[in-house]
């Protein structure tokens, strides 16, 4: 979709102040760009699909029968882990299509438009969140396809996408920050092994507890964000506690957008 789709270019310096009613649909047009682009990019959707199918496969297989016995008794640990983890994964994609479109002159063209400033970046987020709810739904499918079963009601199971969205949104602009920072897309995703892939592995995403575990690692681990979306999502699939964990991982998740939010709105006028 071009672009000029979006408003009539503007002079140099024109007011950017747009109504609340026309920013919302700046932000859904956008929205709509960065997911028809899959049209002519159908790798973005099959490495969305491949990546969470392959490691369900992997984590339950080659771990199910050590850690638990089994795989379908591995399946209501790692399932919803996997999910979790997914989505943090998935949010860096977030900062790496933006940084994308700045090095190849996609905003130089946004800036000339009289549309919200904030449009591109919450467009982007909106979009890959749409992708998020379909690798959420490409790992339960396989999920479901080996084994594991739902332990609660469809309601639940609905708010256990509502949960991960929420928190994808909103640690999102952590990525959005770093691609606003960096001048090549490759240094987002190194960003992305050296801390979300720590982060990841340092929660209960794929064990059921810490017992055992060393005392300041348990302690470190039982204190993450990502063990409490984690938990909050097996309590959401499979049963058990809900409520306190999802408080507490979207506090988490509003701590760090309130942070990396206004952040990357500066950084985003800077670079402009």
């Amino acid at each position: 979709m071009s672009a000029t789709g979006i408003a009539a270019p503007s002079a140099p310096g024109s007011a950017r102040r747009v109504a609340p009613a026309t920013a919302a649909r700046n932000i859904a047009t956008l929205a709509w760009r960065n997911l028809v682009q899959i049209k002519h990019n159908p790798m973005e959707l099959l490495d969305l699909s491949i990546q969470p199918i392959m490691f369900v496969l992997l984590f339950a297989y080659v771990f199910g029968p050590a850690m638990a016995g089994s795989v379908e008794a591995y399946l209501p640990v790692v399932i919803p882990g996997i999910i979790a983890q997914n989505a943090l994964f998935a949010g860096m994609t977030t900062g790496f299509g933006l940084n994308f479109d700045i090095t190849k002159g996609v905003f130089d063209r946004f800036r000339s438009l009289p549309i919200s400033r904030s449009a591109p970046l919450a467009g982007r987020i909106i979009a890959d969140t749409t992708k998020q709810a379909w690798s959420m739904l490409v790992l339960l499918s396989v999920g479901f396809a080996i084994g594991f079963r739902l332990g609660t009601s469809p309601l639940a199971l609905l708010g256990a996408f509502v949960l991960l969205l929420a928190f994808a949104v909103l640690f999102s602009w952590t990525s959005v920050y770093i691609a606003m920072k960096v001048n090549e897309p490759e240094k987002v995703q190194i960003f992305g092994f050296v801390v979300i892939f720590p982060l990841s592995f340092l929660s209960t995403a794929f064990i059921p507890s810490t017992r055992g575990i060393p005392g300041p690692v348990a302690w470190i681990m039982d204190n993450s964000p990502v063990t409490h979306l984690v938990e909050a999502m097996r309590g959401l699939l499979v049963g058990g506690p809900v409520m306190d964990h999802a408080l507490i991982a979207l506090a988490w998740g509003v701590g760090i957008s309130l942070v990396f939010a206004p952040l990357s709105l500066r950084a985003f006028k800077q670079r402009a």
